[in-house]
């Protein structure tokens, strides 16, 4: 299996608490894994530094078996570009509509004319059942509207992997299956995830893979069949201490 993101003993502190103490996992092409742990195991931090949105202590980040913790911002923009970080809150601009929003990264890193802009632009808010929204402000949208355009604009430049920082957390039963559908027809077309999650439900229907974040380690990395049938008595009682 091809190699896309490989993490090699990543740790992190933050003045004397340690977060990761040695994290160990790698993301191959075409997969979806979960990033499950108790609060406070670090998982959002963990995925904000896969592309130096935080700052690592130590260890190593590799994208394409490309060195990547080491570089400053000018390139780590670039690999932003292809390893795609999609907010909790969606992290909308308030001041600009959703068309803006979603075409932003298009206009600031192609070279595509106006009407290609726009032709992808509503092309992506249709995935994201998002089109009769384009002209609305973000203070105009629900927060599971926010998230579902924050989804599109996280995928605009076509990458390679899609970092899910909680898309699904304090939603309502139907948008949190809005946002698992647009994160199946994302997987569907290719895209390789990693999804930060308490939702256990969501991770098990969406991921081939679940990684558990436990004292500042990967305590368990496996299909979902292992850790639904795992004996550890952590895995076990998992699932209703998140």
């Amino acid at each position: 299996m091809e190699k896309l993101l490989e993490i090699k003993n990543l740790t992190k502190k933050f003045d004397e608490k340690e977060v990761h103490s040695g994290v160990n996992f790698t993301l191959f092409k075409g997969e979806t894994i979960g990033l499950l742990g108790n609060s406070g195991t670090g998982k959002s931090v963990l995925l904000r530094s896969l592309i130096g949105l935080e700052e690592i202590d130590s260890g190593e980040i590799y994208y394409r078996h490309h060195r990547i913790d080491q570089l400053k911002e000018p390139e780590l923009v670039q690999v932003r570009t292809k390893v795609s970080y999609s907010f909790q809150n969606g992290a909308l601009f308030d001041s600009i509509s959703v068309f803006e929003n979603v075409a932003y990264p298009l206009f600031e890193h192609t070279k595509l004319s106006e009407k290609e802009i726009e032709s992808k632009v509503m092309e992506i808010l249709g995935l994201v059942n998002m089109v009769e929204a384009k002209d609305l402000m973000p203070s105009d949208l629900s927060g599971g509207m926010q998230k579902r355009v924050g989804l599109a604009r996280s995928m605009a430049l076509n990458p390679e992997v899609l970092l899910y920082d909680e898309p699904t957390a304090g939603l309502d039963p139907v948008n949190v299956e809005l946002v698992l559908s647009i994160m199946n027809e994302f997987k569907k077309r290719g895209f390789s995830g990693i999804f930060v999650t308490h939702d256990i439900p969501a991770a098990k229907k969406i991921c081939d893979r679940l990684l558990i974040l436990k004292d500042g380690k990967i305590y368990f990395d496996g299909k979902v069949n292992d850790f639904e049938n795992s004996s550890d008595p952590f895995i076990k009682s998992f699932s209703s201490s998140v």
